[in-house]
C-alpha cells in the first residue's frame, strides 16, 4: 500500500468517528433542554448539583468554565461559613432563535426570590442530540 493511500484511509477512519453535524429537522425541540440546562447551571453554582451531571450536554469549554465558576462559589460560601442549599427559582421564559441549520441560540430567564438572571447558550446538533457549545450566566 502506498503511503498516500494509507494517509487517505486514516483520514476516512477519522472522519467516520468524528462528531457528525445533525440537522435541526433531526433534533428535538431545544426549549426543554434550554430550560433544564439553565436550572442545572443555577443548581451547580449553588452547590447542590454536581457539574458532571450536565457533562453530556456541554462541550469542553462551557464545561470547564462551569467547573471553575462552581469552585469559586464553593470557596465563597466556605469563606462566609454558608452551606449549599437548593435555590428557589422559576424558569420564566425561554427564547430561541436559529441562525443556521443545526444551531440554536437561546436565553432562559430565571427568577429567584432575590434577583432575575439570564442564562445564554448556543446549542449545536451533533450525533443526533443538542450540545451546548457556549454558556453564560448573566
Amino acid at each position: 500500500m502506498s503511503p498516500h493511500l494509507a494517509v487517505h484511509k486514516t483520514q476516512d477512519v477519522h472522519d467516520l468517528f468524528a462528531r457528525q453535524h445533525t440537522s435541526s429537522a433531526d433534533l428535538p425541540d431545544p426549549r426543554p433542554l434550554v430550560s433544564t440546562l439553565a436550572g442545572g447551571v443555577l443548581e451547580v453554582i449553588a452547590g447542590v448539583r454536581d457539574v458532571d451531571q450536565l457533562a453530556r450536554w456541554l462541550d469542553e469549554e462551557p464545561y470547564s468554565t462551569l467547573v471553575l465558576r462552581a469552585n469559586l462559589a464553593v470557596r465563597a460560601r466556605s469563606a462566609r461559613g454558608q452551606s449549599a442549599k437548593q435555590p428557589a427559582y422559576m424558569v420564566r421564559r425561554v427564547i430561541c432563535s436559529s441562525p443556521s441549520d443545526g444551531v440554536t441560540e437561546a436565553t432562559a430567564i430565571i427568577t429567584t426570590p432575590v434577583r432575575t438572571r439570564a442564562v445564554a447558550m448556543r446549542l449545536e446538533g451533533f450525533d443526533g442530540r443538542w450540545r451546548a457549545t457556549s454558556l453564560a450566566m448573566l
